[in-house]
């Protein structure tokens, strides 16, 4: 890890995934990660990144997980044939943004040893698996214990 650089914790939530579609976490191009935690209402992807500093202050977001250029980075969750899944017939990948991580809740979780978290839906408006990029539910991005 570069000097100047911390480590934080992710978790994604998503809410209301389709039964019996695969969720994985991308990890580099191709690499699957199963979710850290899984029920019929909700899949949850644990991960850590690392963190630096960007011009004017905004964290720059780094590691395994992370994709897309440091002013838009994202991480994403691939269902069904993206997921390794070969019987089904969804195969979608959903963008979750990380641009909605502030300094100021990187600063809170790494002072008070928390996770930042964040909930989506599962389902897009067809009912299948979310696909591109999703927005956050209730306030976006927070920090819980």
């Amino acid at each position: 890890m570069a000097t100047g650089e911390s480590v934080l914790r992710l978790r994604i939530n998503v809410l209301h995934p389709v039964k019996g579609v695969a969720l994985k976490m991308q990890r580099g191009r191709e690499a699957l990660v199963d979710p850290s935690a899984a029920s019929a209402a909700r899949t949850t992807f644990d991960l850590t990144v690392r963190v630096a500093g960007r011009p004017g202050g905004q964290p720059n977001f780094l590691g395994e997980f992370t994709q897309g250029p440091p002013a838009s980075r994202f991480v994403y969750i691939n269902a069904g044939k993206y997921a390794g899944q070969a019987d089904t017939p969804w195969g979608r990948r959903a963008k979750i943004p990380l641009t909605g991580i502030t300094r100021a809740l990187v600063d809170e979780a790494l002072h008070r040893n928390s996770v930042v978290a964040v909930d989506i839906d599962g389902r897009a408006r067809d009912g299948g698996p979310a696909a591109a990029t999703v927005e956050s539910l209730g306030t976006g991005w927070r920090v819980e214990k």
